[in-house]
Order: C-alpha cells, then sequence, then structure tokens
C-alpha cells in the first residue's frame, strides 16, 4: 500500500511518515511486521530510515513502474491497495468500437472486476493487441502491466486517458452495485510498449460513489 501510495503521489520525496506504532495500528499489524516493510521499501531505493529521526521517503522509480499509472482511489480518502478478480480472457476479433492501434485485427480481451482494498469499485475490460502476444490464462496476475513483463517481455511505457460518461456494460457481474445500461464514470485508456505503436486499449466503468479518478502533478 505504501508503494502505491508513492507511486500515485499521495506521499512524496522527503515527507516524514508517522511513528511506527501509530503506522502499526492504522494498517491492522505489529509494529515487528510493519518494521519488516520499512526494511524491504528501505533495500527498494524508496524510504530512508533515520536513526533517532524517523522514516523519510524517498520517491523512486520501482514503484512508477508498476503502480503510477492507476488513478482510481477511494472517493472517501485513501488510495487503497488495487486488486482485480479475472471475469474472462479470450482471444478474438477487435470490435468496431476500438480506436486503430496494433498490428493486429485480433487480441486477448480481459474483463477484470477491481477492488480497492475489498471494495468493488469498476469493471474493466483490457485489449491486448495480437501482434503483441498472447497470454495464458494462468499467467494473469492482478497487474496486467506485470503480467505483461513476465510473460511476454513487454512494459508499457505511457498511457494516454479520456474520461467521460458510458453506459455500464451487459456482461457486468452482479457484485459491481451499477445496473447494466446504467450510466457511470468512464475511462478510456491507449497504451504504448517500447516501440512508438500503442498494443492496448482499456475500457473502465467505476462507480464514483466508492472511488474517483485522481490525476497529480508532482
Amino acid at each position: 500500500m505504501m508503494i502505491r501510495d508513492i507511486a500515485a503521489g499521495r506521499l512524496v520525496d522527503g515527507q516524514k511518515l508517522p511513528p511506527e506504532r501509530q503506522m502499526a495500528e492504522a494498517h491492522g499489524t505489529t509494529v515487528r511486521t510493519l518494521r519488516k516493510a520499512l526494511a524491504e521499501l528501505e533495500q527498494q531505493g524508496l524510504l530512508d530510515r533515520r536513526q533517532g529521526s524517523g522514516n523519510y521517503i524517498r520517491a523512486g522509480g520501482t514503484a512508477r513502474s508498476v503502480y503510477s499509472m492507476f488513478r482510481l482511489e477511494h472517493a472517501q480518502g485513501g488510495g487503497g491497495l488495487p486488486n482485480a478478480r479475472i471475469l474472462s480472457v479470450d482471444f478474438l476479433a477487435k470490435d468496431d468500437r476500438q480506436p486503430a492501434y496494433g498490428t493486429s485485427d485480433h487480441g486477448t480481451r480481459f474483463r477484470r472486476l477491481r477492488f480497492l482494498d475489498d471494495v468493488v469499485i469498476a469493471v474493466e475490460e483490457i485489449w491486448l493487441d495480437g501482434g503483441a502476444g498472447r497470454v495464458p490464462r494462468d499467467l494473469v496476475q492482478d497487474s496486467l502491466y506485470l503480467t505483461y513483463k513476465r510473460a511476454l517481455k513487454l512494459w508499457i511505457t505511457r498511457a494516454e486517458d479520456r474520461v467521460g460518461l458510458g453506459r455500464v456494460p451487459d456482461w457486468s457481474p452482479p457484485e459491481f452495485p451499477l445496473q447494466p445500461g446504467s450510466t457511470t464514470a468512464y475511462v478510456q485508456r491507449l497504451s504504448w510498449s517500447q516501440p512508438v505503436a500503442a498494443v492496448e486499449f482499456s475500457r473502465t466503468w467505476y462507480d464514483t460513489e466508492k472511488a474517483l479518478y485522481v490525476q497529480r502533478l508532482i
């Protein structure tokens, strides 16, 4: 959760963290476990632990490589830990509502239910261009960007979001509180890998009572 907050800009470079006992209580864990987590952050170059002074954030590339493009946060405040449940993974022809991208007229379609901590916040549909390769269902993780790296040696380096309104799709599962066909906040994203060509297109419908789209300039 701290790595996600660093990536999202909620914890900034040089910021002093609260006392360890206070942090442990806030995260529902022991001071001993918290210190193990802080030691891991220090190893990753994301934390300065100064004897007699406290713990200070060092915002670095490790955090940004995984979480920097995730823009949904709890509506009542707090970043939360992103996770997802895979609903389906299929390789099929792209539909005509997608922009032109990639080198193939087919792609891998991922449909997912998204959470922040244990709160359902969104449904999403992600298309990876067929020219980038196929991802086996058993290799798909919560973070598709990590999945692409490990399964295909593919890095997503930048993305363009367009935020507006859209209708909840008819395949939305019962756990998502908004009914199919109802209007809600909607994000379209086009993503690029190492080359200049875009390789991924996604659609996200999110519940504005549970989540907000947040973009920080830091």
